[in-house]
């Protein structure tokens, strides 16, 4: 097969096949379906042959394990969908399915092929559904290579991790000239729907990369956090690498001395995670809370965290979303949930309340309620009102809980609190010292862990360098755990 891989480079891209071997391991990959040709006869089309109809669809491996992988070629066609095209890629993601590999897709395309009309939105809808399908079954990664507009855009917004790369990437429902007709605003493909703009903004991308082979890299890399289809076992590794010493050393040292002050969770799950092993998800949406994958004692976790140098680890709309998605992905392949939990609430606000914050902070209730994967939770230092429920506590499910010593578990800090207690108190300069005896009396008796211990909320209150110890004991207990609990019902209904 011949390929037009020159014409890829003069844009500083990758040809299709190019990518495909950059991705699989080195001769590995075999093509299926290279003869399909369209069957349009409108506006010329008849007279057009479009190798492969714009798509390169086969199998190989990555780090020894089968994938399924396709490539829209732009240099044919502009990748454009028709209804061969949309086809070949919904065969290939029904033979993953029942092969029980995961999927990949590299996109490239300027959307729908124009020409055959209704055709080409079948080919979308084919596609659509058996992403639908997979959803669950087998992992499906979306990889933006180039443009990616219109009905291109749902398949990777169905799928379970979308890529995207610097200056490569362009990902929107309406392209710049639409917008201008439409809203006569005039704003480039970048700043519409660039690489920058999904990971930071929207939170549609989970990875934003520098260059193409970065991006092929970090997929080759997370391939090896995740089971590679529904029942697939997280095999422990061989050997694992831990610095115990410095660091239960350095954990000690991570939180600072004034309460109100920020600090960055990460340095916890460093702490307490196999050596350089976190893999962040959406790195760069949502700081006030980390998500990725992990090893502990050479299995991996899924990571959830509140981090309060991010707006304080507050609970936000987009927070909530990020959240709620990575647990429902991690439950749905049986990936054991490690949660870190300082959370001074949910986020106030008009703002947040017109944009539903309700709606939104009920699907991380829902999300971690309905899982039944073994989870554990560390509570570092705040952890108030609705937001401590909210956070894989006791009450929804945690098997777990953990809290270090100087944690705060209340409805609200004791400022808070004591507005509303004493209020009238407060506005009485001669009662001051004793709002404050009340203030100290409420921390000591209210906000210590050890009232969650004697109710049985907190499963023990450990030192923070005894917290590795107790993750990893725990997860190795609940290796076997299965929940039979389910009431009959088809499915729920998660707030959306």
């Amino acid at each position: 097969m011949e390929y037009n891989i020159e014409k890829q480079h003069q844009k500083g891209k990758l040809h299709a096949i190019e990518r495909i071997n950059a991705l699989c391991d080195k001769d590995t990959f075999v093509e299926i379906y290279s003869g399909v040709r369209h069957n349009c006869t409108s506006f010329g089309m008849e007279k057009k042959d479009i190798p492969y109809d714009g798509v390169i669809t086969g199998f190989g491996k990555i780090n020894g394990r089968k994938v399924a992988v396709y490539a829209q070629d732009f240099t044919v066609q502009g990748g454009s969908l028709g209804l061969m095209h949309g086809e070949k890629i919904a065969e290939l993601i029904d033979k993953a399915i029942q092969s029980r590999c995961p999927v990949i897709g590299i996109n490239d395309s300027g959307g729908a092929r124009i020409q055959e009309g209704v055709d080409a939105l079948c080919g979308y809808g084919d596609l659509f559904y058996q992403n639908v399908r997979a959803s669950g079954s087998v992992p499906q990664i979306s990889i933006i290579a180039g443009p990616c507009a219109g009905g291109a855009v749902y398949s990777p917004g169905i799928t379970d991790f979308i890529f995207a790369v610097d200056k490569i990437s362009q990902l929107f429902i309406t392209g710049p000239k639409v917008v201008k007709s439409v809203m006569f605003l005039d704003i480039s493909a970048e700043d519409l729907g660039g690489a920058s703009i999904h990971s930071q903004k929207s939170g549609v991308a989970q990875f934003r990369c520098e260059t193409e082979q970065n991006c092929y890299e970090q997929v080759r890399k997370l391939l090896d956090y995740i089971p590679h289809y529904y029942g697939d076992e997280i095999v422990q590794a061989a050997k694992i690498k831990f610095d115990e010493k410095k660091k239960a050393k350095r954990i000690q040292e991570i939180l600072p001395e004034n309460p109100r002050q920020g600090y960055d969770i990460r340095q916890v799950i460093d702490c307490v995670t196999d050596d350089d092993s976190f893999f962040e998800t959406s790195a760069e949406f949502a700081k006030n809370c980390v998500t990725g994958f992990a090893k502990v004692d050479g299995r991996s976790v899924g990571i959830v965290a509140n981090n309060p140098s991010g707006m304080g680890g507050v609970l936000d709309c987009d927070a909530s979303d990020k959240i709620a998605r990575h647990v429902r992905y991690c439950d749905a392949y049986n990936i054991p949930l490690l949660t870190f939990v300082d959370v001074p609430g949910f986020i106030p606000g008009p703002q947040e309340e017109q944009k539903g914050i309700i709606r939104h902070g009920a699907k991380v209730i829902y999300a971690y309620s309905e899982s039944t994967v073994p989870k554990v939770t560390v509570i570092t230092r705040k952890a108030y009102g609705g937001a401590y429920i909210a956070m894989c506590s006791k009450h929804l499910g945690a098997d777990f809980v953990y809290a270090w010593p100087a944690s705060e578990i209340a409805v609200m800090g004791a400022e808070g609190a004591i507005g509303i207690l004493y209020a009238k108190e407060l506005a009485d300069p001669n009662k001051a010292q004793e709002v404050a005896q009340k203030s100290e009396e409420y921390k000591n008796e209210i906000m210590t862990p050890k009232i969650a211990a004697k109710r049985g909320y907190i499963s023990e209150v450990i030192n923070p360098e005894e917290t590795r110890k107790y993750i990893v004991k725990s997860f190795d207990f609940l290796l076997e755990k299965a929940n039979m609990d389910k009431p009959l019902k088809k499915h729920g209904n998660i707030p959306l």
